[in-house]
């Protein structure tokens, strides 16, 4: 962990960064961090006091509060930094970027291991606050304002209060925080709620036509579609913790011979999920018995479905 190694993090994660002299007299993120190391010698050598009164003039000094007991890996950059608080039994793996306002958090009274642990690769948005003995596994981002009270996969990227899970891998672009790309939880919800509402519309109308008699289901398709809807259950929405049946984005099964197609109901095909659930639905769908090919389509206008249309009840 050198000065020079520390230097090369600020110029690859800050564009604003134009020369080295600028980088080591105007960084206070930077000047926390090697502040920090020295206190934390202290406090490995148990001069306790001593680290705690130099991390306290640095914290009068950049506006950065880092205890001495807190673990930071190489390469971590805190940008800006106005506002960062990291508690004592933090722990803070390689190459994390931090932005400010951040605060990796406690939440018992007892000296125990009660401050998160953030591993490699991970990306904190301004004002974000990461509570209690949690991971962050390598490579996550959160969204900046979140608060995360829950363990957050590898490579998975978490907003809102609490923070929930938007999308389960990480994208293309690693080590940028891509504000303006970040998903809205709440706006899945919502389109989830119309998808389970149109979704009970169709059985009712569909039970509606098996009580009149003008619908008739060969048992052995019906047992099959009943194998699958099944099956189905087992894919879980992250962003919610729910299957997809529950949830009602399973429009219809249609099954015919060894092809089977999935029609799923989403009001947006922007869904960050779709392309996960695809995957689980074939691999799901392929276990059964006789199928050797799945289609799943996404069905995004839910006010143009043709509710004329005969359908496979389940």
């Amino acid at each position: 962990m050198g000065i020079r190694e520390d230097i090369r993090t600020v110029f690859k994660k800050d564009p604003a960064a134009r020369s080295t002299l600028e980088v080591i007299c105007c960084y206070p993120g930077l000047h926390a961090i090697w502040v920090h190391r020295v206190s934390h010698s202290l406090w490995e050598k148990h001069f306790y006091f001593l680290a705690r009164l130099l991390s306290h003039i640095s914290r009068m000094l950049t506006g950065i509060e880092i205890h001495p007991g807190a673990k930071l890996g190489r390469r971590v950059f805190i940008d800006h930094g106005s506002g960062v608080v990291i508690g004592e039994t933090a722990e803070v793996g390689d190459d994390v970027l931090i932005y400010m306002g951040v605060v990796l958090g406690g939440t018992a009274l007892e000296r125990v291991k009660r401050h998160p642990t953030i591993e490699s690769d991970v990306v904190i948005g301004s004002g974000a606050s990461v509570l209690g003995p949690i991971t962050v596994g390598r490579g996550a981002k959160i969204g900046a304002g979140s608060v995360v009270i829950r363990p957050v996969p590898a490579g998975a990227t978490v907003v809102g209060v609490p923070a929930r899970v938007a999308e389960p891998h990480t994208p293309d672009s690693v080590g940028q925080l891509d504000h303006d790309k970040l998903p809205d939880p709440g706006l899945i919800v919502i389109s989830q709620i119309l998808d389970r509402l149109s979704r009970l519309e169709d059985q009712f109308k569909a039970h509606e036509e098996a009580v009149s008699g003008h619908e008739e289901i060969p048992q052995g398709t019906a047992f099959k579609d009943e194998q699958i809807y099944s099956l189905l259950k087992d894919v879980i929405d992250p962003s919610v913790g729910m299957d997809i049946v529950e949830l009602g984005l399973v429009k219809e099964i249609i099954v015919d011979g060894p092809n089977v197609e999935v029609n799923l109901v989403l009001t947006t095909t922007a869904c960050p999920m779709i392309e996960y659930f695809k995957e689980q639905i074939r691999r799901k769908v392929l276990s059964t018995e006789g199928v050797e090919k799945v289609n799943v389509n996404i069905l995004d206008e839910p006010w143009s479905w043709d509710r004329n249309k005969k359908k496979v009840g389940h």
